[in-house]
């Protein structure tokens, strides 16, 4: 495995950078610093919120790219590359649905701001972990602005009880599955494969230039860019069938373990 040409190093964060605790290593910080030195880029990739992800990578929050909601939302330090918000037209649709779904919790998800449901509001604990800066309205449906996605939670498993109810959608828009708690609506070209060939066209990189970490089904895409497209020893089958390599779990720190290997 011939890593000299490494010029971009791309992580989902949720079940890839993050341990089971939701938290980054010290050892992935003092790594940084090294493909800092050696310029190579790094872009932190997840269904999370931006300001979420820049919480969690404070420290080098200003040397870093960020594809926030799913790829619906890219940053270069201060500058927006790229927004795709959802039509307007589906916003309406899309909650009649998701949020007619027992058990579950609706997110409609901005660019500065999450918005949920009062009824929901015994699950704003679970929210912070993924949204920093949140509302609770009264109804989601007076939301008036620009959404980026309308995220879904469901305590069990959402590909069980969720992704039925919005499958029929997948050829009017881009459903994901991005956790075991978690499904994503956004507009067909907000996913993460989308976001980063953007970057990878700004940059001119290619294929056999970029490494790529990830976990679960919203990866899918961004993996396929990659000559050196890494799953998680805990990643869903589908990650682990399309991914070139494999590495050691999130919490044995596995993508750490790889970035050692590409610094050595």
């Amino acid at each position: 495995m011939d890593l000299s040409k490494i010029k971009m190093v791309v992580t989902d964060m949720d079940g890839t950078l993050l341990n089971s605790n939701h938290e980054v290593s010290s050892r992935f910080f003092e790594l940084f610093q090294e493909l800092k030195k050696r310029d190579i880029l790094f872009v932190a990739a997840s269904g999370r919120q931006y300001h979420s992800i820049i919480d969690k990578l404070r420290p080098i929050k200003d040397d870093i790219i960020v594809i926030a909601e799913n790829g619906s939302y890219t940053m270069n330090k201060q500058e927006e590359l790229l927004s795709t918000p959802l039509d307007k037209t589906f916003t309406h649709m899309l909650l009649r649905i998701v949020q007619s779904i027992e058990g579950s919790h609706t997110v409609l998800c901005t660019k500065d701001n999450a918005y949920v449901n009062y009824a929901s509001h015994n699950f704003v604990d679970k929210l912070k972990e993924y949204y920093t800066e949140y509302a609770v309205l009264e109804n989601l449906m007076e939301h008036k602005g620009e959404v980026l996605k309308i995220a879904v939670y469901h305590p069990e498993n959402t590909e069980k009880y969720v992704y039925p109810a919005v499958k029929h959608l997948e050829d009017q828009l881009k459903v994901k599955v991005s956790g075991e708690n978690w499904l994503d609506i956004s507009h067909q070209n907000a996913h993460k494969g989308y976001a980063l060939q953007k970057l990878l066209d700004l940059f001119q990189i290619g294929p056999k230039e970029v490494m790529v970490f990830g976990d679960y089904n919203n990866d899918l895409e961004m993996l396929a860019l990659s000559d050196f497209s890494f799953a998680m020893e805990n990643a869903h089958p589908n990650v682990l069938e399309v991914a070139k390599y494999s590495t050691a779990s999130n919490d044995d720190f596995g993508v750490e373990q790889v970035l050692e290997k590409l610094l050595g």
